[in-house]
């Protein structure tokens, strides 16, 4: 249903994308095979170009959903000048906690499909040993236990560490006044998101150091570890360039953003359990004066935008390259038609069946102009879906009125 409403109103949805998917199982099948089996193993970085409509952010919810699958966390991060620049790593560290998202919360209909990091942080305190009891309190034993195996980490932070026992103190069972107990937990999450002063927490919980730029990279690492052991195989890391942000920023910020995205790959082998995916326009390859193509070292290292069919082997995967065949619309279709059946009982014998529906997607297709701005494949969900509800509701129109209808609405969009 969440499917139907969205593509009604002509929006791709948040969820359940791998319902009716087609066209990138080469490359979904390769990240499959060849960056998930090892991802709790070496981190891994690569790089996605298309332009506005390519399919990039279908993409990131497809691999989303497939990568709940495996066991493994999600985090979306919108690069932007305001919230996230890659000037300023510390920022992007931030923001990668916010977004973090788990499979139990995508199954729970959570459509922001994110978690406290606090919850992350528990994790472990279920998994191991005993875990939790009803009450939410841990024994001293288990304590101990779990405590033994987070400081005995040798890629986790001694600063992370700490703060990380000091949270998980909260659930033994002297605790009790729940206010207090709320308030540390605050204050240690708030630690993971730079805010506050070193004085205060050397004082109040005998730490050395701060998230802040120094350290940014290093509490990446000591992340990837403790995904791990709060038991998910790794951690996926989305970043999507936001409206070009690199072409905005002052020559001094871009040269910081170009240095943190080198010493990010350099040292990307580092941050096991990490696997980072960097989509942008294909101007963030070649402009002449905000691209990398300006900074040697870092040009070499990522390679060039080619025009091929993106492989998962390739650093650089290019998706306006991946031009949609004909029998994509048309298994894509019919895959809405199975969708829309399952949503609205009764629907099968009132709406086209599988052939009415091949031949409708083909007069779609020779009515919509090749080059319009609008991509098909918007304009073909949406009409699909159009033309289900008339015929569901007991009306029918011709392929070419409903098509100006769908125009016109998707135009006031």
């Amino acid at each position: 249903m969440h499917i139907i409403e969205s593509l009604r109103r002509g929006i791709p949805p948040q969820k359940g994308v791998e319902e009716y998917s087609v066209g990138m199982d080469k490359l979904i099948n390769g990240i499959k095979k060849f960056h998930f089996p090892s991802i709790s193993e070496v981190g891994k970085i690569r790089f996605m170009s298309g332009s506005w409509g390519s399919g990039k952010t279908h993409f990131f919810r497809l691999l989303r959903e497939i990568a709940f699958k495996q066991n493994i966390l999600v985090s979306n991060v919108e690069l932007s000048i305001d919230s996230a620049p890659f000037n300023k790593f510390e920022q992007v560290f931030y923001s990668i906690i916010r977004n973090i998202s788990t499979p139990s919360s995508y199954e729970n209909l959570d459509i922001s499909n994110l978690i406290p990091f606090g919850n992350l942080i528990e994790e472990p305190l279920k998994t191991i040993g005993e875990g939790l009891t009803d009450s939410m309190t841990i024994t001293y034993e288990h304590f101990s236990e779990i405590s033994e195996k987070l400081m005995i980490n040798r890629g986790i932070d001694i600063d992370f560490k700490k703060m990380v026992k000091q949270y998980w103190e909260t659930f033994l069972p002297e605790n009790a006044d729940p206010t207090l107990v709320e308030t540390k937990r605050e204050e240690i999450l708030q630690w993971f998101s730079g805010d506050g002063t070193i004085s205060k927490y050397r004082k109040n919980f005998n730490i050395n150091k701060m998230v802040s730029r120094k350290y940014a990279k290093i509490m990446l690492q000591s992340l990837a570890e403790f995904v791990k052991l709060a038991g998910y195989k790794g951690l996926i890391v989305l970043f999507d360039e936001a409206e070009q942000s690199y072409s905005i920023m002052r020559k001094t910020a871009l040269k910081d953003a170009h240095n943190n995205l080198l010493s990010l790959i350099n040292n990307i082998e580092k941050n096991r359990g990490i696997f980072m995916i960097y989509a942008t326009t294909p101007d963030f390859f070649s402009d002449s004066k905000h691209g990398i193509i300006i900074y040697g070292a870092l040009s070499g290292r990522i390679g060039k935008l080619e025009e091929k069919q993106p492989s998962a082997l390739d650093t650089v995967w290019n998706l306006n390259a991946m031009s949609p065949k004909f029998e994509d619309y048309k298994d894509a279709a019919l895959k809405i038609r199975k969708i829309y059946c399952d949503a609205y009982y009764g629907a099968e014998s009132e709406i086209s069946d599988d052939s009415q529906t091949i031949k409708f997607i083909e007069e779609l297709y020779k009515t919509h102009p090749p080059l319009h701005y609008v991509k098909f494949w918007r304009v073909m969900m949406t009409s699909l879906i159009r033309k289900f509800d008339l015929q569901f509701d007991g009306e029918d129109i011709p392929t070419e009125d409903l098509y100006i209808d769908v125009m016109d609405r998707l135009r006031e969009d």
